[in-house]
């Protein structure tokens, strides 16, 4: 029986996943370092950081999810079973929305505590929210809480390719691989 290699995603759509997944990193290390924020907390520092590399993160997912309107994803390898399949479809779309709600959500808190945001002290973003707003001091809660949700999500995503890779034993984890290498046939 010969092995056919399961088709890969494009170079582009595998970097935009690895710098997504970079900066997703960097962000949480951020966010687990920076200072806690309370009525008088300025944006400086680590707090500036993550609110820079927020926007960053939102806008990469944004160009991610146009190439990915314009460009297929790569076929599921036929022997998924249906159910796996669609949870593998439903967590990949929650991934996306909560890598641009999550942001979204903390620009408006941001916005509403007249902070300034901008893109990775580059470019200034305009604000989400009025000063003062409650639905945007409100947001700020949210915006930790989806946070744990999004990270909680993140690994089982990692959870899941390495289940395909050492369980499974297909070739779901290589499809977004820098490079893909064939795999010895499967023992039979």
């Amino acid at each position: 029986m010969r092995y056919e290699p399961a088709p890969v995603y494009n170079a582009p759509a595998r970097l935009l996943h690895w710098a997504t997944a970079l900066l997703l990193l960097i962000q949480y290390v951020l966010a687990w370092t920076m200072p806690d924020m309370h009525r008088d907390t300025q944006p400086i520092g680590l707090i500036a950081w993550h609110l820079g590399l927020g926007v960053a993160i939102f806008l990469l997912v944004l160009v991610r999810l146009l190439w990915r309107s314009a460009h297929a994803a790569p076929p599921e390898p036929a022997s998924l079973p249906p159910a796996l399949r669609a949870f593998a479809r439903y967590t990949h779309w929650l991934l996306y929305a909560l890598l641009i709600a999550v942001p979204l959500m903390g620009w408006a808190n941001a916005s509403s505590r007249d902070w300034p945001v901008s893109l990775l002290a580059l470019m200034p973003m305009p604000p989400l929210s009025p000063t003062g707003s409650p639905i945007g001091h409100a947001l700020g809660d949210w915006h930790r809480n989806f946070a744990w949700v999004l990270l909680a999500l993140a690994g089982l995503h990692i959870a899941a390719a390495l289940f395909h890779r050492f369980v499974l034993r297909d070739n779901t984890l290589t499809r977004m691989l820098p490079k893909h290498r064939k795999q010895a046939a499967p023992k039979q």
